[in-house]
């Protein structure tokens, strides 16, 4: 079930590349935080909502050329969460990369 019905419905595609991973990272973030706090439903629930941007990342024609990055994320994302962090992420590297998208959109407001 979609939990981003409105972005699906096109409004998504009129966003900016820094405005979508702003918005990815607000889920990571929100993953993150309940991850910290113990409850996992509620990561879980965040991770799905995260990944389900990322789907929607995936099908933005515009970045194209950006398909094999917007992969590698949804692997190591996934690979943080779900698998072993094979990959060694951490929540501060986390933080960082999506905290550059955040100061990015702003900017533009």
């Amino acid at each position: 079930m979609s939990q981003h019905k409105q972005l699906q419905e096109g409004r998504w595609f009129e966003m900016s590349l820094a405005e979508q991973m702003s918005h990815i990272g607000s889920e990571v973030f929100r993953a993150l935080a309940w991850k910290k706090k113990g409850n996992e439903n509620y990561s879980w629930m965040a991770l799905e909502r995260a990944l389900e941007l990322l789907d929607l990342q995936l099908q933005d024609s515009r970045y194209r050329s950006r398909l094999k990055e917007f992969c590698r994320l949804r692997e190591v994302i996934c690979d943080y969460f779900i698998g072993g962090n094979e990959y060694g992420s951490t929540e501060k590297q986390w933080e960082n990369y999506f905290l550059s998208f955040n100061r990015a959109a702003r900017k533009n407001f």
